[in-house]
């Protein structure tokens, strides 16, 4: 108990430390964004001080002193406010970004957790039969896959797959020329499917050998354990043995990476969203920073803090719960 309420206190002062680091960068940016977004209505008629000084209120900029403006940010955090995007004008930063981690945890979390449990049964798999044909072959086939540059694979699986021969849709989230919008049809919900096949296929392809090598090397040193050789010893099925002893004991490693992963599937596999320009966090932190939305930026990297933090903090949780050595820890 003692440990958990010490790691508490750390992330409560890591998630206020991110959150005041969120909010100095962007006004260490060059740039302003009232200018940037005035840029981009040239050729709409003149723009008077007037209009400058109103769009500034309606984005929540401020001209106060930073202390003044750092205990507004944290009162506006609290009410739920981040700002006006300015690529996605007049939609608030929340609702932008709420319309997109659907479409990002929906593509790269359940990819990433396929690759994590594929890449993890394959590492307990082949570590327990060193020298088979499957240790042989999976794990260099996988590696060779893993260190293509993603953007080549994702590429060369578009032009195979779907600007060849048609199997999968080139690019988007969904048919954008069917009739349907985004609900919970049947047919949308076809079509949303067929169009993630294809990027999260990339991405399990170019991650699984990582979650499979660190396991196979993390059960190859549980194997030689003690206490192996003894739930060997005693007559413990190869199965048990494997699943019960070797490999609950040799996850605990991955569990950190997996968790570390989780926390980036918020803020989205960025160059999958451009290549297949999937609309999800990634792709508009694309556009927000080609459009210099500097509350968008914020708020996307903000959340993206917190679901590191999130996800870290999870981890705790659950080694805590497979390793008695943590519970137990005095001091």
């Amino acid at each position: 108990m003692r440990h958990l309420l010490r790691r508490v206190i750390f992330y409560v002062a890591a998630l206020w430390a991110s959150v005041t680091i969120n909010f100095i960068l962007p006004r260490l940016m060059p740039g302003d964004p009232i200018q940037a977004y005035v840029a981009n209505l040239r050729g709409q008629g003149n723009i008077t001080e007037a209009t400058l000084q109103a769009l500034r209120v309606q984005f929540g900029l401020s001209d106060a002193p930073l202390p003044v403006q750092y205990f507004q940010y944290l009162t506006n955090l609290l009410q739920g406010k981040m700002g006006v995007s300015i690529s996605h004008f007049p939609s608030p930063v929340l609702s932008v970004i709420a319309s997109d981690i659907p479409w990002t945890l929906g593509l790269v979390g359940t990819a990433s957790v396929i690759s994590f449990l594929l890449g993890t049964l394959l590492g307990v798999f082949v570590s327990w039969r060193r020298g088979s044909l499957l240790d042989t072959v999976a794990a260099p086939l996988l590696t060779f896959f893993s260190a293509i540059p993603y953007f080549w694979l994702a590429l060369g699986l578009i032009y195979l797959l779907a600007f060849r021969n048609s199997f999968f849709p080139l690019d988007s989230g969904y048919d954008t020329t069917s009739d349907i919008g985004p609900s919970w049809d049947p047919v949308f919900i076809a079509g949303v499917i067929q169009h993630a096949i294809l990027p999260a296929t990339t991405i399990v392809i170019s991650s699984i050998a990582g979650w499979m090598l660190s396991m196979r090397n993390s059960m190859i040193t549980t194997l030689s354990e003690d206490y192996v050789h003894m739930a060997r010893a005693k007559g413990l099925s190869d199965r048990r043995v494997m699943m019960a002893y070797a490999s609950r004991n040799a996850i605990l490693p991955s569990i950190t990476g997996f968790s570390m992963s989780l926390g980036y599937v918020v803020g989205g596999s960025l160059l999958t969203e451009m290549v297949f320009s999937y609309p999800g966090v990634g792709f508009d932190l694309f556009n927000a920073i080609h459009h210099l939305d500097y509350s968008l930026i914020q708020g996307i990297f903000l959340f993206i803090a917190l679901a590191m933090l999130a996800a870290n903090f999870i981890s705790e949780i659950v080694y805590m719960l497979l390793d008695p050595r943590v519970r137990n820890e005095r001091g």
